[in-house]
């Protein structure tokens, strides 16, 4: 009689652990350009959530790498997530113009891989590989046409460029100048590149003035570098808002800012929207299932009419 019932259960138990084994957690690999920039601190949040909300046995780990905005370092990350045969890889590319060895290596290995928050520079993506990001020469035409309005399609401008090997720079920079385009009674007077970053958007501004330089709105690919455009002006007695600044991402920070008048606008990049799709992009891809190669995450204006709504 004892007999079947050691067999039973000796059954149901290899039933189970191979139930279990089926139903593992995905392991993804996720490498982001760097750990310190504010917005995609935000988005590596989202990421976390997103993970974390799936059910236990059919979720996903996701394991972090920071590039340190060094390609070789992010090419090496990826090749150590082949190496682990991950389920799936999502790349923030430090350089979008240096991806094709990422998407090459990642296919040949037949893992699947997304790009998150910065679209590669070729039109079109191989097969195994999609992306999901927003359209930055969207975010350059809500920008410029915000501040021409205000300016009165008359004035002098500045304008603030982040990493000059990202496209979300040149695109982001080449929507504000098809604006511009339109109102040739707005001049620009200096563009230089802040590398996204405040510290180097404050000197940037605060040796413009120091020569002597007159605008009347600066103009930023980030908040960040945005944010610092304010501290400079303020820290030679310029009133807020008398110069007008414009950034982008609506970072917790950048919020503030407009909320206290001393960024006139800002464009809202989806953290939140750019994070979960891109975890959700890569569990369906590693699970077989077919999605769309290129997921855009839209874009909305912010000002002190409606900064509370992003709170």
């Amino acid at each position: 009689m004892k007999t079947p019932i050691r067999f039973t259960a000796l059954a149901l138990s290899m039933l189970l652990t191979s139930g279990f084994a089926a139903a593992a957690d995905l392991k993804i690999g996720v490498t982001m350009s760097q750990f310190d920039d504010a917005y995609l601190t935000t988005v590596r949040e989202y990421m976390l959530k997103q993970a974390s909300s799936y059910p236990k046995g059919d979720g996903v780990q996701l394991q972090f790498e920071d590039a340190r905005a060094d390609v070789v370092k992010q090419l090496s990350q990826v090749e150590n997530f082949i190496s682990q045969k991950v389920d799936a890889i999502i790349v923030n590319p430090v350089d979008t113009a240096s991806t094709a060895r990422i998407s090459k290596e990642a296919t040949e290995a037949g893992i699947p891989l997304v790009y998150v928050n910065r679209r590669p520079d070729q039109k079109d993506l191989p097969k195994g590989v999609a992306a999901v990001t927003s359209n930055d020469e969207e975010a350059g035409r809500m920008q410029m046409q915000y501040i021409a309005d205000k300016l009165g399609g008359k004035g002098t401008i500045v304008i603030l460029l982040g990493d000059l090997a990202n496209n979300s720079t040149t695109n982001r920079t080449k929507g504000v100048k098809e604006v511009l385009a339109k109102y040739p009674g707005i001049k620009i007077e200096q563009e230089q590149t802040g590398a996204w970053l405040r510290d180097r958007g404050m000197t940037l501004v605060s040796d413009w003035l120091t020569q002597g330089r007159a605008f009347n709105a600066v103009i930023s690919n980030n908040d960040e570098m945005a944010i610092g455009a304010a501290m400079a002006l303020k820290s030679v007695g310029t009133k807020p808002g008398s110069v007008l600044i414009a950034g982008v991402d609506g970072t917790q920070d950048g919020l503030n800012a407009v909320a206290k008048g001393d960024l006139a606008m800002s464009v809202f990049q989806d953290a939140k929207g750019q994070g979960d799709g891109a975890v959700e992009a890569a569990r369906k891809m590693a699970k077989g299932e077919t999605i769309e190669q290129n997921i855009v995450i839209p874009f909305k204006p912010i000002t002190a009419d409606n900064v509370k709504d992003f709170k």
